[in-house]
């Protein structure tokens, strides 16, 4: 493992996405995943970048850590359009008002992260602007039928085939936007 910093702890990554889990992988960390459940609302009144680190650290309360060689990763991903929080959508018509509100427009992805230990806790949040082109109904509805993105906020993966076809651009991190800002976790990482 590069972080040799990291040699001390046994590292659980308290996500069920298996794409934090890849990108977590493939940073070259050996972590085993566990989750706690924990209700994902958040308290009226928090800023655009509020809300992620707050989720974050909210899914890292349950855990009590009382053992020096635990390190805890948690993270939640929002996505905000016209001062709107855009969740996991519900179902299939949930999902198409979602990515036609997204449709043509920018809007921000963001990641909130939580690294705790026994002794520690940081958290931070990336941000990534991300502009869809105009969406027509009948790519929107091609998407929600051969993808099924009920386990994604805002409905859609950059990493699919609506990222192929309907990102004209990001400003940011991409992974990021597809659910963990490695680079800036690496960077944090090492302070631990």
């Amino acid at each position: 493992m590069i972080l040799k910093n990291l040699d001390r702890y046994r590292i659980i990554l308290a996500s069920n996405s298996p794409r934090r889990r890849q990108l977590l992988a493939d940073l070259g960390l050996d972590f085993n995943v566990l989750t706690l459940d924990t209700e994902e609302d958040f308290p009226e009144g928090l800023s655009m970048s509020e809300i992620p680190v707050y989720l974050a650290e909210l899914k890292a309360q349950p855990f009590d850590i009382k053992d020096d060689d635990l390190l805890v990763i948690t993270a939640d991903t929002i996505v905000w359009c016209d001062g709107e929080v855009l969740t996991k959508p519900a179902d299939s018509a949930d999902a198409k008002r979602i990515l036609q509100k997204l449709s043509g427009k920018k809007h921000q992805v963001l990641t909130g992260v939580c690294i705790k230990t026994k002794d520690k806790q940081r958290s931070f949040f990336s941000k990534t602007d991300v502009c869809f082109k105009q969406l027509s109904d009948e790519e929107i509805d091609y998407y929600i039928e051969h993808y099924q993105p009920f386990d994604k906020a805002g409905a859609y993966g950059i990493q699919e085939w609506i990222g192929y076809i309907g990102i004209e651009k990001i400003e940011g991190s991409y992974f990021n936007v597809m659910g963990l800002p490695v680079q800036q976790l690496y960077q944090e990482l090492k302070k631990f």
